[in-house]
């Protein structure tokens, strides 16, 4: 306190306090409801209704039968590609004698 004392004079020292007591009075209680309003915006409902569930439900089967299906296809590539290979392998070797 001793050094604070050497730079500014004991007014602005009361200046000083004095403002930062004002904001902490004033800021607090505004930051305090702007937290709680966020807090309550973003609680979930308590509950959701049963057709919520069943069309969950569905849509979970939807995307499994399409992730099925996909999984199908990338196999087939995989065979094509495999049989397209094999199938340029040999005359890639006789066209060389």
């Amino acid at each position: 306190m001793a050094l604070l004392m050497l730079y500014t004079a004991p007014s602005d020292i009361v200046a000083m306090l004095g403002t930062f007591t004002i904001m902490g009075v004033v800021l607090y209680p505004l930051l305090r409801a702007l937290a709680r309003r966020i807090e309550s915006k973003s609680q979930a409902p308590a509950a959701l209704p049963a057709a919520t569930d069943a069309r969950l439900e569905r849509m979970e089967q939807a995307i499994e039968a399409v992730a099925v299906e996909v999984e199908r296809i990338s196999e087939a590539q995989r065979f094509t590609t495999k049989l397209l290979a094999e199938r340029t392998a040999p005359a890639s070797e006789v066209r060389r004698p």
